[in-house]
């Protein structure tokens, strides 16, 4: 007998046993590519704008040309605006909003947290939240002003009011939507409590909570010009609230323009460190 196997040839019905690998198809937009799409949205919006302003359909008092909110741009970086350069408003803006959410970030996330975690503390803080959070800030800015006066405090007080509660309940949804599994899985492998929160619920409830930041910026960034009409110098919120008063349609398009690239730099930011801390969202 022969220890020289013969080759023989793969046949047909062998090549069509082999295992197919399919690709499954996904859902929605979540692995679409869509910058394409804003860029020529972004482009259309500004035809449109212009042909607007060029043909005189609005008076060019209340809707000026792109090209002559452009140059109006040059003309307030290089001599500012009631009194103060560019940089002083943007700064002041920047601070006030900064301050605001790290004040919500550091005590909206751990409040939050704690009502997803533990019945009594969702039971006390519930009621007070769900309370004043559908409450526009405009309707408690005049007790802003009558307990904290006209300064720093209150404006910053109003914002951290805004941006709180939509990180707060965030954090309380990411923990509620934690998977039992993942929590059984632990304690039978002898995880601790300790152990259990920081490699199992935070997370899990991470993803929501950084949903929940790059909300409440958005709404910090609404409030702002609410919050610097409270007695302010500075700030593009009352740069956008004096030019409005003047009729000077060019310096609140700047404003909007400022604050719009501002709000997109920080949520571009909190998107790009979920990229970073939860590569697996959406790929679940």
């Amino acid at each position: 007998m022969s220890d020289i196997i013969e080759a023989r040839p793969i046949t047909a019905s062998q090549r069509e046993a082999e295992p197919k690998l399919v690709r499954m198809p996904s859902f929605g937009s979540a692995d679409k590519p869509t910058i394409a799409i804003s860029i020529g949205a972004a482009i259309a919006c500004l035809g449109l704008w212009w042909l607007v302003s060029r043909l005189g359909l609005v008076s060019h008092l209340f809707l000026p040309r792109p090209d002559e909110v452009w140059t109006q741009i040059g003309v307030v970086y290089r001599d500012g605006y009631a009194g103060a350069s560019l940089s002083e408003h943007i700064f002041a803006s920047l601070f006030r909003i900064v301050v605001a959410a790290a004040i919500a970030i550091v005590v909206g996330i751990p409040v939050g947290l704690l009502m997803g975690l533990n019945r009594w503390a969702k039971g006390i803080l519930d009621t007070p939240i769900e309370f004043y959070w559908p409450l526009p800030p405009l309707s408690y800015l005049p007790l802003m002003i009558i307990w904290l006066g006209i300064g720093e405090t209150s404006k910053i007080t109003l914002l951290v009011l805004a941006m709180f509660a939509p990180i707060c309940l965030s954090a309380q949804a990411g923990v509620r939507s934690l998977p039992l599994e993942r929590v059984n899985a632990a304690r039978s492998l002898g995880a601790s409590r300790l152990q259990l929160f920081i490699s199992i619920v935070l997370p899990s409830a991470l993803p929501e909570i950084l949903t929940g930041v790059r909300i409440a910026f958005g709404i910090g960034w609404g409030t702002l010009v609410a919050a610097e009409l409270i007695a302010s110098t500075r700030g593009i919120g009352f740069m956008i609230m004096s030019a409005s008063q003047f009729l000077a349609t060019d310096v609140v398009f700047v404003g909007i323009g400022i604050i719009a690239i501002c709000a997109f730099a920080f949520t571009a930011g909190i998107r790009i460190l979920e990229a970073v801390l939860v590569p697996w969202k959406g790929k679940l």
